[in-house]
């Protein structure tokens, strides 16, 4: 199993990298259950926006990852938790949490439908990402 998760991430990755992400970069901002996430580059020291779905639930958002702990944006906030998220055109601050123990597949029903569908379609690992922001602006 893990050979043939490795060769579908080697299809999907170029395609999410090259293709699918820098249109979501621009989309997201604006779409309902979707946003931008920065984490800061665990190598460059960089910040490194990614398109991610989630859902906004008070001040936490939820993401769940299709790749895991093998996701760029994941790496990079297991070394600096602290992250932007760009919700409805706004950056907020805050703190990512990995959980591993969280179940992600009970996550993504609760987590807007199209995203949480195309996760499941492409995802080998699934992994549930909490982030604590601060109190939106007034």
């Amino acid at each position: 199993m893990a050979n043939v998760s490795r060769t579908w991430e080697s299809i999907i990755l170029p395609v999410q990298r090259r293709l699918a992400n820098p249109i979501a970069r621009r989309l997201a901002p604006h779409l309902r259950g979707e946003a931008v996430l920065e984490t800061i580059g665990r190598t460059s020291g960089l910040p490194r926006p990614t398109p991610v779905g989630g859902r906004l639930d008070g001040n936490t958002f939820w993401i769940v990852s299709e790749f895991g702990r093998r996701s760029h944006y994941v790496r990079n906030l297991a070394v600096d938790p602290q992250v932007r998220v760009q919700l409805a055109g706004v950056w907020r601050t805050g703190v990512a949490v990995i959980l591993d123990d969280d179940d992600p597949r009970a996550r993504l029903k609760e987590l807007p439908r199209i995203n949480s569908a195309l996760v499941r379609l492409v995802g080998t690992d699934l992994l549930t990402i909490r982030v604590d922001l601060e109190p939106a602006p007034d």
